[in-house]
């Protein structure tokens, strides 16, 4: 008799694009949950990974992808028929992830969301909401009143960064890299291109920057602190290196603050899980772009350009 078999997607060489595959659904087995993959999110994560160049990676062949969502098909700990969201417990990095049609998982790498929930945003949303309310709460710890500049201030976290930070009392500025995403800045962040960036263009200086992109334009940024502000580290899509001359900084005296969600994770997960009635009801806002399980290309394509607005999801469903 043979056995059912669904698509995935394989990684067989790092440094290329993960093959669409027919392999067999996995079988369930205790300590496991089985789950018919709705969506599954494409994020800059999975991207290190493929490449090769993250500090964990998999045994070869595998299937990426380190969030997702579906629908419990069976387990010994969560309700069959239910919409869970898959995260944490090496998902995509020491075993395989979230790119298929079917996944089995370690149980506590299932966390229950609330029936209705759009599987898109089911498995996209704690990365960016959780790196966003991080950044602006636990790390620098933004106050009333104070400037924060936001960069890449159109993508998933820079624009839960931006709306994040107004909820905390701030004014804010949100930087990005091409007149395309001016628009997709929130309100009533003022939008700036990133070319443009200086003291007199933002109006003096800012207490805390939350960099989302890193490169050049963290380095663009760095000047533009007052004394004793703070600079929040979150991402590196525009560069993983910058250097400062240690004279200047020092005298500069501004804090570099490091983001790591992996570490934080817990910290931040109530309030994390408290944002998504807030992005489902639309009081906040998270765009999301949609692609075939087949589409996989255009859609690194268009996350690796910066092109891609919000979050990079498969549509599994």
């Amino acid at each position: 008799m043979s056995h059912p078999t669904s698509q995935s997607l394989v990684l067989e060489e790092f440094g290329t694009l993960p093959r669409l595959v027919e392999r067999p659904v996995p079988e369930p087995r205790p300590g496991h949950t089985l789950v018919r993959m709705k969506a599954a999110a494409v994020s800059h994560l999975d991207l290190n990974v493929i490449d090769g160049k993250f500090g964990i990676l998999p045994d070869l062949p595998a299937v990426p992808g380190t969030a997702g969502s579906g629908i419990v098909l069976a387990s010994d700990a969560h309700p069959e028929g239910s919409l869970v969201r898959l995260s944490g417990k090496a998902l995509g990095l020491r075993r395989d992830g979230t790119w298929g049609d079917h996944a089995l998982v370690p149980d506590a790498a299932v966390e229950a969301v609330p029936e209705g929930t759009d599987p898109a945003l089911a498995c996209s949303f704690f990365s960016p909401a959780g790196t966003a309310w991080a950044s602006v709460h636990a790390v620098a710890d933004v106050q009333p009143g104070e400037r924060v500049l936001v960069t890449g201030a159109a993508g998933a976290v820079g624009a839960l960064t931006v709306q994040i930070a107004v909820r905390a009392g701030a004014e804010v500025i949100g930087v990005v890299g091409r007149p395309a995403k001016l628009p997709h800045v929130p309100a009533p962040a003022k939008a700036l291109l990133a070319a443009d960036l200086s003291a007199d263009a933002i109006g003096g200086p800012v207490d805390v920057v939350v960099d989302t992109v890193g490169g050049p334009v963290l380095r663009d940024s760095l000047p533009l602190v007052r004394p004793r502000g703070r600079v929040a580290l979150v991402g590196y899509t525009a560069g993983r290196e910058f250097t400062v001359d240690l004279a200047d900084f020092l005298l500069a005296d501004v804090s570099l603050l490091p983001v790591n969600l992996m570490t934080r994770g817990k910290e931040v997960a109530a309030d994390t899980r408290r944002l998504l009635d807030d992005l489902t009801s639309g009081e906040l806002t998270l765009p999301v772009e949609r692609h075939r399980i087949d589409g996989l290309a255009e859609a690194v394509a268009r996350l690796r350009s910066g092109e891609a607005v919000g979050k990079v999801v498969l549509d599994l469903g």
